[in-house]
This record gives C-alpha cells, sequence and structure tokens, in this order.
C-alpha cells in the first residue's frame, strides 16, 4: 500500500527556493496546474501536491503568491479580541480589546445558575465589543480574504452580527490557531495565514 502523504508548511517567501531545491533532488519535474492545487511529479517518482493559497490560481504558481492582496484577520474568545488589515504580510490597521468573562464554578443550584447567567451575560457583551471594532476596522474597504481564529463559538457569534455580514463570504482557511488575542498575536498570524501547504511523497 502507498504511504500517505507527508505535510509541511513553509513561509510563501520560501517558495521559490524550495522549488528549485525540490528539482534538485529529484530531477526533471513535470508540473499539473489546477485552479487549487498545483502538483509535481519528478523523475525519481517523487510527487509533491503545493495548495494554492488564496485560490483559484491566477497565472503562475510564484506570480500568484507575491500578486498584492489586502487581508482582514479576526481573532475571538472568551478574554478579549483582535481585529486587523494586512497589506501582505504587514499591519496596516487594527483594535484590540480585552473582556472579563467569569470562569465557570462547582457551586449548585441556584448559585450556580446565577453565575451561569452572569457569565453570559458577560460573553454576550464581551462578543458585542468585538463585533464592533470588528465592524469598524474590517468593514467598508476591500478585502480578498479573510482569516478567522482563536474560539470557534465565539467567532461565531460574533460573525452573527448583521454588520459582519459582507465578511462571512470572505471567510477561507486556514483557521488561525492563537491565544488570547493581543495585538503581537495579531501581528504573528501572517505565519499562519501566509504559509504554503504542501503535501510529499515519499
Amino acid at each position: 500500500m502507498e504511504p500517505a502523504p507527508r505535510e509541511v508548511t513553509i513561509p510563501f517567501r520560501r517558495l521559490s527556493r524550495w522549488l528549485d531545491g525540490f528539482a534538485d533532488r529529484h530531477g526533471e519535474v513535470e508540473t499539473i496546474v489546477s485552479p487549487l492545487v498545483v502538483e509535481l511529479m519528478a523523475a525519481d517518482g517523487a510527487r509533491a501536491w503545493i495548495a494554492v493559497p488564496f485560490p483559484p490560481l491566477q497565472g503562475t504558481l510564484l506570480s500568484h503568491i507575491h500578486a498584492p492582496r489586502r487581508f482582514g484577520v479576526l481573532l475571538v474568545r472568551r478574554g478579549g479580541h483582535a481585529a486587523g488589515v494586512f497589506d501582505g504580510e504587514r499591519l496596516v490597521a487594527s483594535k484590540v480589546g480585552s473582556s472579563y468573562v467569569q470562569g465557570s464554578t462547582k457551586a449548585g443550584g441556584w448559585s450556580q445558575q446565577r453565575y451561569a447567567r452572569r457569565r453570559a451575560n458577560q460573553a454576550v457583551a464581551a462578543f458585542a465589543a468585538a463585533a464592533d471594532d470588528g465592524a469598524g476596522v474590517l468593514t467598508g474597504q476591500p478585502l480578498d480574504a479573510v482569516f478567522v481564529g482563536g474560539d470557534r463559538a465565539a467567532v461565531t457569534a460574533v460573525l452573527a452580527d448583521p454588520r459582519l455580514a459582507s465578511l462571512s463570504e470572505l471567510v477561507t482557511e486556514p483557521w488561525l490557531n492563537v491565544p488570547d488575542p493581543r495585538l503581537r498575536v495579531l501581528e504573528g498570524t501572517p505565519e499562519q495565514f501566509a504559509a504554503v501547504r504542501i503535501k510529499l511523497l515519499p
């Protein structure tokens, strides 16, 4: 049985060097191009499948990934949120906020219900603040894609705000796995959303 492909992720800036190295290691390469995947078939049998970032593919793979683009990023957790606009990998606009949402309690009876109501109300207020900042930073300007991350339920709640309806159509993979949103966390998200994902055999 053929082994499962292994996966690697590289910064898009290194893709040209990676392609040269693949050819150096494996010999002459045949390329099969589709809107979503670029497949490489090397002379020694090695194969690679490069997921096209920001599909569909326009032009050559290298020209496509280096084309100027503007991205939105929305990160939400119960304790905070961050919204930013990137020109390529450069953060050009942002808003970051924090909120207090009480942790769960082991108390029972009325106390547990009271804590649950208070926690739910705090979460609603936190998500409303995230929607306010998201609308202020991300709407009303052309974006090529929007990347989201943090807590999935929290992100879903924020994107349900009518002011952010236009963003939902632009949301694309990858999901951004981040800790509590802070400015430095937001600034580091291009390491995930601007990466190139490749499957390799052998």
